[in-house]
C-alpha cells in the first residue's frame, strides 16, 4: 500500500495532463538561485504541508467544496505567484513566500481530494496520506532542481538578468494560467 500511494503521488505532481503542480512550482522557484535550496525546500514543504491538510479534510469529509471552483483557484494561484514574482522583482522575503505557499498548498490539496476519497475507500488515511504526499514531495524537489539547475546556467553561467530570467519563466506562465481559468469558467 505505502509504494502505490507514494507512486500515485509522485505522479499526481508529474502528470503531464496537470500541469499546475509542476507550473506552480517552477514560479515558486524561479526567484531563487541554486545556493538557495534550503529555502527553497522549505518553501516547498510549506506548499506540501497545506496540501496536506486540506486532503486529509476533504478525504474524510469534513471539507467538501465545488470542484470547477477548486481548479479556477488552482489556476489563479499559479497567475498570483507569477505575478509577485514580476511585480516584486524576485524578492526573496521568506515569511510572505512561506504563508503564500502554505495557503496555494491548501487550495492544491483540495484539487486531488475527491479522486484520493474515491481511490483510498474504508482505508485508514494515516499511511496513504504519508506515502502520497511523499511522493508528492519528492516530485516537488526534482522540479525544484530543475528549475535551480536551469536558472543557474541562465543567470550565473550566462549571465542573464535575474529580472529577464524570471519575466521570462513568470509571464508565459501566467498567460498559460489565466488561459486555464478561462477555460475552467
Amino acid at each position: 500500500m505505502f509504494s502505490s500511494y507514494l507512486t500515485l503521488g509522485f505522479e499526481h505532481i508529474l502528470d503531464p495532463g496537470g500541469l499546475d503542480h509542476v507550473l506552480f512550482i517552477a514560479v515558486l522557484t524561479a526567484p531563487f538561485l541554486i545556493k538557495d535550496w534550503k529555502k527553497v525546500l522549505i518553501l516547498v514543504t510549506a506548499f506540501t504541508i497545506g496540501h496536506s491538510v486540506t486532503l486529509a479534510l476533504a478525504a474524510m469529509n469534513v471539507i467538501v467544496i465545488n470542484a470547477q471552483l477548486v481548479e479556477i483557484l488552482i489556476a489563479a494561484s499559479i497567475v498570483i505567484t507569477a505575478l509577485i514574482n514580476i511585480l516584486d522583482k524576485g524578492s526573496q522575503k521568506m515569511l510572505p513566500r512561506y504563508a503564500t505557499a502554505s495557503i496555494f498548498g491548501l487550495i492544491h490539496g483540495l484539487g486531488f481530494s475527491n479522486f484520493f476519497r474515491s481511490i483510498l475507500g474504508k482505508d485508514d488515511i494515516i499511511l496513504p496520506l504519508l506515502s502520497f504526499n511523499i511522493g508528492v514531495e519528492l516530485a516537488q524537489i526534482i522540479i525544484v532542481i530543475c528549475i535551480l539547475v536551469f536558472s543557474y546556467v541562465l543567470v550565473q553561467k550566462l549571465k542573464m538578468n535575474r529580472t529577464v530570467w524570471l519575466w521570462l519563466i513568470s509571464i508565459p506562465v501566467a498567460v498559460y494560467a489565466v488561459k486555464l481559468i478561462l477555460e475552467r469558467i
